[in-house]
């Protein structure tokens, strides 16, 4: 049994502090069990970080979902695409037939800064969360490559103008070198605008086995790992490895290369991230990002297009929703109705989403999933 996307789904993204967690939910369940054309589905697997007790039953409960198996995961930010994978995986052995993903956050009311998702953690605990990671990795990526303060801006500015064009995005104005760089330092050398800020938001899919004469998308693999022991003996910053590593697994359950890409969503939470996870995944040599960048490779028009949601950066980091939201992106990619950040041509789908925030790993956890056009 092969599985396909049937449906997507998302909220807008941004600060909505008027909207409870659920009712983000429903509008992206309403939208995605519309665009599969169903009403029922046989189970549901929900990914959420900071959710609250029973989120997704009330999610589920709200469009008439109830009675079925409902199951909440939490694996950081990639806890939306564990939600897909082990939706994926349940159709593949034949557990069930029709199955939801969906990711929820609503971050905007439980943080108004960095978030620290544990201060037991012995990093958290000393000061040094994610922006602190993030900029450690940026320091040694641009000491080992002779990258630039403006090679990371350039991947901001470029998902900026992608985001401008996603009208569900946080962030909808396209940025300049100099305004990315000329933004309040967060950790040097990240700077605000490099960083993607707090959202709340939704998003859902709807999974099934494969239907004549449809829409549907073909998720062709997907693969999850968490991080091994960040003991230093890699050569490579942090993340890097994991992202390699499930990238490799999901390639070869698909049997493409990196080059069959065609479309790419990237975890790019800080802009170091985009530069290392594109380069973990195969698609540019070690140290070549930020000349594919500058280049317009990765630019909507360009070579291999990544992000052209926006991004994390640009559409927001509702960390639950994540995952989903950039499936929902590739789904429209594949099908032709991205509107104005529509990738020509686009065939392959390639997804990635890295969580971290554990001391000694190399991130938490990280799914890499492929997609290809009906």
């Amino acid at each position: 049994m092969s599985a396909w996307i049937w449906g997507v789904g998302t909220s807008n993204f941004g600060r909505q502090t008027d909207k409870l967690p659920a009712e983000l939910a429903w509008e992206a369940l309403q939208e995605a069990l519309a665009d599969a054309d169903v009403a029922h589905v046989d189970a549901a697997f929900v990914g959420t970080v900071f959710g609250s007790l029973g989120v997704a039953q009330r999610a589920l409960l709200g469009v008439g979902l109830a009675g079925i198996p409902i199951v909440t995961v939490e694996n950081a930010c990639a806890s939306g695409s564990t939600a897909l994978h082990e939706a994926h995986q349940a159709i593949l052995s034949g557990r069930y037939e029709r199955v939801i993903a969906l990711g929820v956050e609503h971050l905007t009311s439980l943080f108004a800064g960095p978030i620290a998702s544990d201060p037991t953690d012995r990093e958290q605990a000393t000061g040094l969360l994610f922006p602190g990671i993030y900029a450690m990795s940026a320091s040694r990526y641009m000491y080992e490559h002779d990258a630039t303060a403006e090679d990371l801006a350039a991947v901001a500015v470029k998902n900026s103008r992608h985001g401008a064009l996603n009208p569900r995005a946080q962030r909808r104005r396209a940025l300049s070198v100099e305004e990315v760089l000329g933004s309040r330092m967060i950790a040097e050398p990240l700077t605000l605008f490099q960083c993607a800020g707090l959202s709340d938001a939704a998003a859902a899919a709807v999974l099934g086995p494969t239907r004549r004469g449809s829409r549907d998308v073909a998720l062709r693999a997907s693969a999850l790992r968490s991080g091994t022991s960040w003991d230093h003996t890699s050569r490579h910053v942090w993340g890097y490895d994991v992202v390699r590593d499930t990238a490799r697994d999901a390639y070869d359950a698909a049997g493409i290369e990196p080059s069959d890409a065609d479309v790419l969503e990237v975890h790019d939470a800080f802009t170091i991230g985009e530069l290392v996870t594109v380069e973990a995944l195969g698609v540019d040599a070690e140290g070549a990002a930020p000349a594919a960048v500058a280049a317009g490779e990765h630019s909507l028009g360009g070579k291999t297009p990544v992000n052209p949601s926006g991004g994390l950066l640009s559409r927001g980091h509702p960390l639950g929703a994540t995952g989903v939201a950039q499936l929902a992106e590739l789904v429209w990619q594949l099908r032709g109705e991205a509107d104005q950040r529509q990738v020509a041509d686009a065939r392959i789908g390639l997804l990635e989403t890295m969580g971290g925030g554990t001391a000694g790993l190399d991130g938490n956890a990280c799914v890499v999933a492929v997609l290809q056009a009906g």
